[in-house]
């Protein structure tokens, strides 16, 4: 005979497991048709430095172990696809690299003579324009201070100290736009003066 009030919840059965902290403290949620490992390739790619599996598993809003199994997952297409990039681990750090064996050619293409890292720092700084050394440590990582070190030393950036407050704002330089062959903002839009 039908009931009809809806059954009781059965004691035997636990109820779906809450999420932790970790998992909420990224504030990120699974992507439709997005596997965890091509999110865990995209926060490598953007992180542009070493990070751990806690730290992957927290960027990403999964468990440890469920992020371990992507990256192993990650690791074996990256070894068995024809591609200049590899997960490199060292210790309990993993990273996405170009292939040790490609050194040669990166340092024939590059334009200056600026490590990987120091590059990459400089593409934050130009995508942003303008950013506050704090914010850029934040992003890339503590191994920002001697990339901008580097970048001052060979005059890709100027820095400048901020106004009200204990940072620097760095900035591009004109070396920078003559190196790369790319214009200031405020060059290319400024109406012309009369000579």
């Amino acid at each position: 005979m039908p009931h009809d009030r809806s059954p009781e919840p059965d004691p035997a059965i636990s109820p779906a497991p809450e999420t932790t902290n970790q998992e909420t403290s990224a504030g990120t949620s699974p992507q439709p048709g997005i596997s965890l490992a091509a999110r865990l390739e995209a926060i490598l790619y953007l992180k542009g430095r070493p990070l751990s599996l806690v730290d992957l598993a927290g960027i990403a809003g999964v468990g440890r172990d469920e992020a371990e199994l992507a990256l192993i997952t990650l690791m074996a297409d990256y070894a068995h696809r024809d591609t200049a990039l590899e997960i490199r681990q060292e210790g309990n750090t993993f990273s996405l690299q170009l292939r040790e064996s490609l050194t040669d050619l990166v340092q024939n293409l590059l334009p200056v003579d600026l490590s990987t890292a120091s590059l990459r720092t400089l593409a934050t700084i130009a995508l942003k324009k303008r950013i506050l050394q704090s914010e850029l440590v934040e992003l890339r990582g503590s191994g920002a201070y001697d990339h901008i070190k580097e970048l001052l030393a060979q005059n890709f950036i100027e820095r400048r100290r901020q106004s009200e407050g204990r940072s620097y704002w760095l900035s591009l330089s004109e070396k920078f736009h003559r190196t790369f062959a790319v214009r200031p903002e405020q060059q290319a839009n400024a109406p012309r003066r009369a000579a």
